[in-house]
């Protein structure tokens, strides 16, 4: 049976996603790190995949080759929360047939694979970089998360001062 494959890091966010795809009934099932998704997808070829761009630091465009030599007719969709059309550009040149910027609604990512045509590189629209600081704000939320919520440890991972951190979080998230 064709099923989507989950690939993001965040487990939250997988495991909701996955949730989600499964409630409008699709079949789905997530990965949270670059081995495990080749070997489900080699269990199991999948038929569409959902790949986020930044895996526990490393680029996720380079499971689209071997995803693809899996699964040849597979779609894959890229999710980033760090747009640029240069990222956007290379997915597609591998083989991705959409690259979205995250947050995304689950209703867009089933659009993306329902796409009839593969988007024309050169028509790719601009992509609106994220200012500083909403780039400062996602980066102290990844890092934040990877120390499970611990505020010392994330302030010395951050080589930052405990009461800096604590003030930048208590501040609402920064519009892209």
């Amino acid at each position: 049976m064709e099923y989507i494959l989950v690939i993001d890091d965040d487990e939250t966010f997988n495991g909701v996603l996955v949730r989600a795809l499964s409630r409008r009934g699709l079949q789905a099932a997530g990965a949270t790190d670059s081995a495990m998704a080749l070997s489900m997808a080699r269990q199991q070829p999948p038929a569409r995949v959902v790949l986020d761009l930044n895996l526990s630091g490393a680029s996720g465009l380079a499971l689209i080759e071997p995803l693809l030599a899996i699964s040849p007719d597979c779609r894959i969709v890229v999710l980033t929360g760090y747009a640029s059309i240069t990222t956007a550009v290379h997915a597609i040149k591998l083989g991705a047939i959409q690259y979205l910027a995250k947050p995304v609604e689950v209703d867009a990512i089933i659009a993306a694979f329902d796409a009839s045509a593969q988007p024309d590189v050169e028509e790719l629209p601009e992509v609106e970089p994220l200012s500083v600081n909403r780039l400062e704000w996602e980066h102290i939320q990844r890092v934040l998360h990877e120390h499970d919520g611990n505020i010392s440890a994330t302030a010395r991972a951050l080589k930052m001062h405990r009461r800096t951190l604590q003030r930048k979080l208590s501040k609402r998230p920064v519009k892209a």
